[in-house]
């Protein structure tokens, strides 16, 4: 009897064809707004920096009924109401990964999961490094520890790779538990004064949708009133408001039943999401990401303690912890590496993780609500630490694109044309015999062009 082995699983190899479709259709919407992003970033720029008077009367103007606490600037409906949605969104991506996702496995979970924390930690610490021998202020330590996935999709439609469907998944994974932990970080040390009761009643209207959605109550017109009430209890409670979102986000069912092709969590994924990626996460930057950027305000970003702080964060910290976390694990655990790629394509991944942009902004209002000034400082140095990222990982992905294109298309071949790519089927004797037969077919087709061929060719030859 021969010793049992341990098999090493394989890190970034092939997903389950479910799974592959469910991502490649979220990002595809996650694709479509990040242009809308970068587009509304632009936007913002060019508006603050040419007419910044009316810019800042349009994001400072108030509405709101005063009476229920929600007389707010147009600036803060976007950041508090409009990524509501956004992190709405957040929330269900990670309940469906949690219980049918990468993060359903534990042993699969844990190189996402370490890879974000690292990811997380390390732009922490090289921002406190650089603050502390800087005699900065450490009050902007969680700034560059987010990243922006709608921001680096469409970083990598603006370079046309054609990155390999692992990769991807592996990055929507990273930006999954990275915003479970940008929220925890928002609501544990973004939270000063609390009022209770407002408190107690958003967490009792928490309850009452959970308890509803057990009871299978349907109906929009249930849903949405009340998710409106909970949000401004949450507003109200001093608790960030977006919260809320990712608490309702979190308690739908995202497991299919045997009579539906989708969960009610994937259905309203796929209604809400158009709306935050289109809509809402563009409008936030178009009220967030207006800086007025100059030499001299981009001399400070490299000079300032906690501006470089943030740029460093985002290019070298993101990089190497994300990097290093993935691949200490992967050495612990002894997962094998795809061996259609390489660590130098993790690496490019996770330098594009670096790309910061939404929930960077939102956390640098939070951190410097009593220096606007400091505040708009940490903005330019998100953006400019942002672009410095995603030009470094465009650099590298571009070395490997080639490798990518090649894979992506052998991903996507479907030579029988039955919807679903050969690779998944190259293992079913079925497969292997249909494809015996398709390429017979071909091949007569040849002999046959082949016989009119040459008997065209006697004929023009005979005697005229």
């Amino acid at each position: 009897m021969s010793a049992p082995h341990n098999r090493r699983s394989i890190f970034l190899g092939r997903m389950p064809l479910p799974e592959r479709n469910y991502i490649a259709d979220a990002l595809r919407t996650e694709t479509v707004g990040g242009v809308l992003l970068l587009a509304a970033a632009v936007v913002a720029l060019i508006w603050a920096n040419t007419l910044g008077a009316s810019y800042e009367t349009v994001r400072g103007f108030h509405l709101g009924p005063a009476s229920l606490g929600l007389d707010l600037s147009i600036q803060h409906w976007a950041a508090n109401g409009l990524l509501a949605l956004f992190f709405f969104v957040a929330g269900i991506e990670l309940k469906r990964e949690l219980v049918a996702g990468e993060l359903r496995d534990p042993k699969a979970a844990a190189l996402p999961v370490v890879a974000a924390l690292c990811g997380m930690a390390m732009p922490a610490l090289v921002y406190a490094a650089v603050n502390v021998l800087g005699d900065g202020s450490l009050q902007g330590w969680a700034v560059p520890t987010a990243t922006d996935i709608a921001f680096a999709l469409a970083v990598l439609a603006v370079i046309g790779t054609s990155l390999p469907s692992a990769l991807r998944a592996f990055l929507l994974t990273l930006a999954v538990v990275d915003d479970l932990f940008a929220i925890m970080i928002i609501a544990i040390f973004f939270t000063s004064t609390l009022n209770f009761l407002a408190l107690g009643l958003a967490v009792a209207g928490l309850a009452l949708f959970y308890l509803l959605l057990r009871k299978g109550i349907r109906g929009w017109y249930v849903y949405v009133p009340l998710g409106v009430v909970i949000w401004a209890l949450m507003e109200n409670s001093g608790v960030h408001a977006t919260i809320a979102g990712v608490a309702m986000g979190l308690m739908l069912r995202c497991t299919r039943r045997e009579d539906e092709t989708h969960s009610p969590g994937e259905h309203i994924e796929h209604l809400v999401r158009p709306l935050s990626a289109g809509l809402a996460v563009p409008l936030f930057a178009l009220f967030s990401a207006g800086v007025a950027i100059s030499g001299g305000a981009v001399h400070d970003v490299f000079t300032r303690p906690e501006t470089l702080g943030v740029v460093l964060g985002l290019i070298v910290g993101k990089a190497l912890g994300i990097f290093g976390g993935t691949w200490l694990t992967a050495r612990f655990t002894k997962a094998r590496l795809n061996p259609d790629l390489q660590w130098p394509d993790l690496f490019a991944v996770a330098a594009l993780a670096g790309i910061g942009f939404t929930v960077s902004l939102l956390i640098g209002e939070l951190a410097f609500t009593e220096d606007l000034a400091l505040a708009d400082e940490i903005k330019a140095s998100v953006l400019i630490g942002s672009l410095l990222a995603a030009v470094f990982a465009a650099i590298l992905l571009k070395l490997r694109n080639a490798k990518y294109r090649t894979l992506f298309e052998e991903e996507e071949r479907d030579e029988d044309q039955d919807g679903i790519p050969d690779i998944y089927e190259a293992d079913k004797p079925e497969y292997h015999l249909r494809m015996a037969a398709i390429l017979e077919a071909k091949a007569a087709e040849h002999r046959r062009l082949a016989e009119v061929a040459a008997e065209t060719d006697a004929r023009d030859d005979g005697p005229a």
